[in-house]
């Protein structure tokens, strides 16, 4: 069995979370929608089904819901030629990748704006698989995402860590029994990454590498031992 290293993207990877926090403001504000920009940089990190029942409410009318996305979408590729990836995360995929973990990217994005984040990023080489949203029924804070990502990896919940950005990613890790490592890189603080269950919490992926040997991505051969 292999050690997999699942890795969330936006917010964590490339820096994309304060633009999908003004895309979403805006195809909000189409449809008559007002809420307030810090509590949808709160929600970033769903999945987008997720996020406008927890920013509108699930006892709403549900039928403007398939319009607002579609409009999100729409509006945030308009900042495509903006996003950046952090600096060192290209490199922190592929020390890792030569340590021998098995590289995972478990996304709550579309498809379609994986593979915008995959090309700034521009890591493949070190990147053995893929998921996101359209791959599953429920994005986070579900946990079908990080199963779906073990699935890929061809390795159990012990046997994997999974580093985000978001209490979001903690909770689904949490409920697919898998160790998260956070990053304060898409905006949370450190208290509701640690109150959600974080397990190791650093300033971004820059600090991560730099501070690798002290990690529990330090050895894959030691986290197996450890876990098994």
């Amino acid at each position: 069995m292999s050690a997999a290293a699942l890795f969330d993207v936006d917010g964590t990877l490339v820096d994309t979370t304060y633009w999908h926090t003004v895309a979403w403001a805006e195809a909000f504000a189409q449809y008559g929608q007002t809420p307030a920009m810090a509590r949808i940089h709160g929600a970033i990190g769903m999945g987008g089904a997720q996020l406008l029942d927890h920013l509108l409410g699930e006892d709403r009318d549900h039928g403007e819901d398939d319009a607002i996305s579609a409009a999100h979408q729409a509006l945030f590729a308009r900042y495509w030629p903006h996003l950046r990836a952090f600096d060192d995360a290209a490199e922190l995929l592929r020390e890792l990748h030569r340590r021998g973990w098995t590289i995972t990217l478990a996304s709550s994005a579309s498809g379609r704006d994986l593979q915008v984040m995959r090309r700034v990023l521009d890591a493949d080489d070190a990147i053995d698989h893929a998921t996101n949203a359209d791959d599953v029924d429920a994005a986070k804070p579900a946990p079908d995402l990080v199963h779906a990502a073990l699935g890929k990896s061809g390795t159990e919940p012990e046997a994997a860590l999974f580093v985000g950005d978001t209490p979001w990613d903690v909770q689904a890790a949490a409920r697919a029994h898998v160790g998260c490592i956070t990053v304060l890189s898409g905006g949370f603080s450190e208290q509701p990454l640690r109150m959600a269950g974080a397990v190791e919490v650093h300033r971004d992926v820059g600090e991560l590498l730099t501070g690798l040997d002290a990690s529990a991505l330090s050895d894959p051969a030691r986290y197996l031992a450890a876990s098994g």
